[in-house]
């Protein structure tokens, strides 16, 4: 009888929901974008699908090109200042902002499918831009503040940083030297040259 045997076999950790719920929820977009494409398709000509599908590679490339561009060229700027010894300029980023937004949506134009184009699309305009940007912006700090509480390392770093403000940690050894207790080699070397 194995009624109080452990099992060899450790427990498998529970999955979590993003994990279970993202692929089924990649299907389903498939599934719709092929479904609308293929709706487009009965209503017009498979030439019109065909020329949406061109359209939206060649617009999505253009678009994450500029974005690289733009985002190369800001890189390079910031690289200049630094090493000309001026001072970096990190207030004028309204010309760089939202980069990664914009190649984002120029991804997901040049992604087949009609839904995706639209999403794209509206990843281009510029306030939709800095609203999706605050929302991660708030949402990734937040995460972070959790995930920094629920840490075990979390509160040694604060009791650390708290005792010791610059943080330094300098590594050696204790040595000390007891009255009477004279080493008959002599004394010891330094630890450090």
């Amino acid at each position: 009888m194995t009624t109080g045997a452990q099992s060899p076999y450790p427990a498998r950790p529970r999955r979590s929901r993003l994990r279970t719920l993202l692929p089924l929820g990649v299907a389903a977009w498939l599934v719709l974008e092929i479904w609308l494409l293929t709706l487009v398709a009965g209503v017009s000509s498979g030439l019109v699908v065909f020329l949406i599908l061109l359209a939206g590679i060649v617009l999505g490339s253009y678009v994450i090109k500029r974005a690289g561009r733009r985002a190369f060229r800001n890189l390079t700027e910031t690289v200049q200042q630094q090493q000309g010894g001026g001072p970096v300029t990190l207030g004028a980023r309204t010309d760089g902002e939202g980069n990664g937004l914009t190649m984002l949506g120029g991804l997901l134009v040049v992604l087949p499918g009609l839904i995706s184009d639209a999403l794209g699309l509206l990843l281009l305009v510029p306030p939709v831009q800095k609203a999706v940007s605050r929302y991660a912006e708030r949402t990734f700090e937040r995460k972070l503040r959790e995930a920094a509480a629920q840490s075990p390392l979390g509160d040694a770093f604060t009791q650390a940083r708290m005792r010791h403000p610059d943080g330094k940690v300098v590594q050696g050894e204790v040595i000390r030297d007891e009255p009477g207790s004279g080493s008959p080699e002599g004394p010891r070397p330094p630890l450090a040259k």
